[in-house]
């Protein structure tokens, strides 16, 4: 069995990640078992070494296949998007938010099943006497960051996972981010003024059902907002696919590559850059991964 190996170096890391986000995530990751969530094998301390062991990726994260393909087909963007949102589910379910959704963090098994991974940020939604707690932490990436986390007031962390899952979405269907984050005033504006599109192909080739769950995600009025037992009950979830679109050719079941490049955002591609998150909140320093064969 290939495991990969998370480690962190507790000289090394920031107090407030010490003190709060690391033993979240420790308490987090002995909770949780799911299909469709990375498994944790076991963790170890060695020192100042925190070593956490999973299993193994062998088909990368879901911003690898996308650099390669483009576009995820429309089947297997529906295939996968139903195993995400499974995923999410299951950890809604028992009051965790993972508050740091997005394309690295969506990684392929061997057979090409989707694995939520990275809870680094994730945190639990209820207090001790089962009180539903905002969140008020700015983290993760702007660019899957919902409007009410971008505005730094505190926010429901649940329909946030939500928003970041159409994000997501979108990125599969359009192969491009929906907004440009250089700048948060102006990613906030647009986000709030729905000012995002998909492209011409996009509109050609993928159903209008598959459509109408990323507009009804992507809406910046929390009341209005899709929540994920809506994701799940819409029709295109759960297997439906109307004709207005002819989508793709089938489920990809080649290898995927890491490439030298980067996502586009509105149509035009970013320049390489060494990091692989369009703008990163929070993450940090003294971790590192490797991969091991066990």
């Amino acid at each position: 069995m290939r495991l990969a190996c998370k480690i962190f170096d507790r000289e090394k890391a920031p107090s407030d990640f010490l003190e709060k986000f690391f033993p979240r995530e420790l308490e987090i990751l002995t909770k949780i078992e799911n299909p469709h969530i990375i498994q944790v094998h076991s963790i170890l301390q060695r020192g100042p070494r925190v070593f956490i062991f999973m299993r193994c990726a062998d088909n990368g994260d879901l911003l690898d296949y996308v650099l390669r393909h483009k576009q995820v087909p429309e089947p297997q963007s529906q295939a996968w998007f139903r195993q995400m949102a499974s995923g999410l589910h299951y950890l809604h379910s028992k009051n965790i938010a993972h508050r740091d959704l997005k394309c690295e963090n969506i990684l392929l098994s061997r057979k090409f099943h989707v694995k939520l991974a990275d809870f680094g940020f994730a945190r639990f939604c209820v207090d001790s006497d089962n009180r539903r707690i905002l969140s008020h932490t700015y983290c993760g990436s702007a660019a899957y960051a919902a409007p009410e986390v971008v505005s730094g007031t505190p926010y429901n962390p649940k329909l946030a996972d939500v928003w970041s899952l159409g994000i997501i979405l979108y990125i599969m269907l359009n192969g491009t981010m929906p907004f440009n984050d250089d700048n948060l005033t102006k990613l906030l504006r647009d986000q709030m003024s729905r000012n995002w599109v998909f492209g011409s192909r996009t509109q050609e080739t993928v159903s209008q059902t598959a459509k109408s769950v990323v507009r009804h995600i992507l809406e910046p009025d929390i009341t209005q907002r899709f929540t994920l037992d809506k994701v799940l009950s819409h029709e295109w979830v759960r297997g439906k696919r109307d004709k207005s679109g002819s989508g793709a050719k089938g489920i990809h079941t080649g290898q995927s590559q890491v490439m030298g490049m980067r996502l586009f955002k509105n149509g035009e591609k970013l320049q390489e850059n060494h990091s692989r998150s369009s703008r990163d909140v929070g993450h940090s320093e003294g971790s590192q991964k490797r991969e091991s064969n066990v």
